[in-house]
């Protein structure tokens, strides 16, 4: 993703493919997509999956999808407390470029 508005606007302003490459295009966010294209996951279980990322990486990558709508946290009040993530309408959306990526993989890679 793009560090700054500045940096956003400037290279996103109009091209669809730069603004979809500022969202999906850094070393985990598709992964994640990924694993909830499968269904509603909890944070260690996305932890598990995804090797060698940080807690903290992990919170901050839910945080910024959350917030771009990409996916919800939904919480649920009991003991221990439980979180389930999920894929929103818009998340969903992202499911041709994730399978087009796995094709080209294992065509290509």
């Amino acid at each position: 993703m793009l560090r700054t508005p500045t940096q956003r606007k400037k290279i996103c302003g109009s091209c669809p493919i730069a603004k979809v490459a500022d969202l999906v295009g850094d070393s985990y966010t598709l992964l994640i997509v990924r694993d909830l294209l499968l269904g509603p996951r909890r944070f260690g279980d996305l932890e598990s999956s995804l090797t060698g990322i940080s807690s903290r990486t992990l919170t901050k990558k839910l945080k910024t999808l959350e917030e771009c709508g990409v996916i919800q946290r939904e919480e649920f009040c009991e003991k221990p407390p439980r979180v389930l993530y999920s894929l929103t309408p818009k998340g969903l959306g992202l499911h041709d470029i994730a399978e087009s990526m796995r094709k080209y993989g294992e065509k290509y890679l």
